[in-house]
């Protein structure tokens, strides 16, 4: 199957890692992986902060044109523009593509860490992604996944949200923050890097020695 790589601005700016570990996996499991260099930001940024954000889903809809299926590691991204999107290529959020279309929940990996998943809003109210990240996860060679305390519960993010509210921001992280210590994990991961860069802020300056990777890069992981 060929696949469209919808990167998001987030992660090419900030997370290259979750790129290209994203790109490994897919490829791994024999897909044939495009990256249309015309991609930009899809608009969610905007939309949130209630600006016109039409002229980028429509520019997102034609540079993707033509494209059998489009893949994204991040379930905010993804919930916007299929929210927002007339008529336009499937897409997908990534854990959602590997066990819907791809039909795989064991990807091959191998992670011999403790770890939490932080289950984002985006993926749990706008994707309904339900279970499908803890399955893969769930079929790592050697991962000791642990269940995270009030889970569903937001980290406080939200985009701007963090910025414009950043003191009720700053108690739910302090509330998620409790719940990941209490796991006693090495690793927090999530299908968003956004929630996972303010989680991990908040971890290396409580120096609580514990990291944060998308969930992507476990599932491309063979330690």
């Amino acid at each position: 199957m060929r696949v469209a790589l919808f990167i998001t601005c987030f992660n090419d700016t900030l997370f290259p890692e979750t790129g290209k570990a994203t790109v490994a996996l897919l490829e791994r499991l024999g897909c044939e992986v495009e990256f249309r260099a015309e991609q930009t930001c899809c608009g969610q940024m905007h939309g949130n902060s209630g600006y016109e954000a039409g002229p980028l889903v429509e520019r997102f809809a034609r540079v993707f044109a033509g494209a059998e299926v489009v893949v994204s590691p991040s379930a905010s991204c993804v919930g916007f523009v299929r929210e927002r999107m007339g008529d336009g290529p499937p897409v997908y959020e990534l854990s959602e593509f590997l066990v819907d279309v791809l039909g795989v929940e064991d990807v091959g990996a191998s992670f011999p860490h403790r770890v939490t998943l932080h289950p984002t809003c985006h993926s749990l109210r706008a994707l309904r992604v339900g279970d499908r990240p803890q399955r893969l996860l769930h079929a790592v060679r050697g991962i000791d996944l642990v269940e995270l305390g009030d889970a569903r519960e937001c980290c406080g993010f939200g985009g701007t949200f963090a910025v414009k509210n950043a003191d009720t921001s700053m108690a739910m992280l302090g509330d998620k923050l409790r719940h990941v210590l209490d796991t006693r994990a090495e690793v927090c991961t999530a299908v968003d890097t956004s929630c996972l860069m303010h989680i991990g802020g908040a971890l290396k300056r409580q120096r609580a020695g514990v990291r944060v990777m998308h969930v992507a890069e476990i599932l491309a992981a063979r330690e």
